[in-house]
């Protein structure tokens, strides 16, 4: 009996410990995908678009806008689908613009928005003041 309930007990041990490796596997995975898609040619496309709808001048002396930076830590999956992403403008953590990236009919784009204070209040978008 009680060589039945070790034999039970580390037959459960092992299967508690393929399925954990399996996931973080899976999670390695899934991250790697991730990260190679936001930083992509296609997501560089995305993202200073995206940047320029924010700041007609983006890129130029005379923009708000001279760079960007993908924050790495923030890239994650989003759980209604897509890539969360942050990126940090002109190396100011107080300025940033946050997208969910989804592929839609196999094209690549930024969809949902956040836009840090910050960065609204020297654009001007939401009422902002420049």
């Amino acid at each position: 009996m009680k060589k039945k309930l070790i034999i039970t007990l580390g037959v459960v041990v092992t299967i508690i410990l393929v399925l954990g490796v399996k996931f973080y596997m899976d999670e390695k995975k899934l991250d790697e995908e991730m990260i190679k898609v936001v930083y992509s040619d296609e997501a560089k496309e995305v993202f200073e678009e995206r940047l320029a709808n924010l700041d007609p001048k983006a890129f130029t002396e005379e923009g708000i806008i001279h760079s960007y930076e993908i924050d790495e830590e923030s890239i994650e999956h989003n759980p209604m689908g897509g890539i969360e992403v942050r990126l940090i403008i002109n190396k100011d953590s107080e300025m940033y613009v946050s997208y969910t990236m989804s592929k839609y009919n196999g094209k690549l784009s930024g969809g949902g928005v956040v836009i840090s204070k910050e960065l609204a209040k020297q654009t001007g978008i939401g009422g902002g003041e420049k």
